[in-house]
């Protein structure tokens, strides 16, 4: 269900941004169904490439690699 909650958009505005609604969802159809499965992350994101980074003593700038982003 899609409700506008702001605004007061032409019926052309509501028709255009529900087709693109409906071309993303046929498009992530269709890679589910070709065999796409659910995406892997990408490298730069893994937490573990920046343990792999982390020196195994403090140093000057420890504590900014001491956060882990989420």
């Amino acid at each position: 269900m899609i409700r506008v909650v702001r605004g007061n958009p032409t019926p052309e505005e509501l028709a255009a941004a529900l087709a693109v609604v409906q071309a993303r969802a046929a498009a992530t159809a269709a890679a589910a169904a070709a065999g796409g499965g659910p995406r892997t992350p990408e490298g730069w994101s893994d937490p573990a490439r920046i343990a792999r980074e982390l020196p195994h003593r403090p140093g000057p700038r420890a504590w900014a690699r001491s956060y882990w982003p989420a």
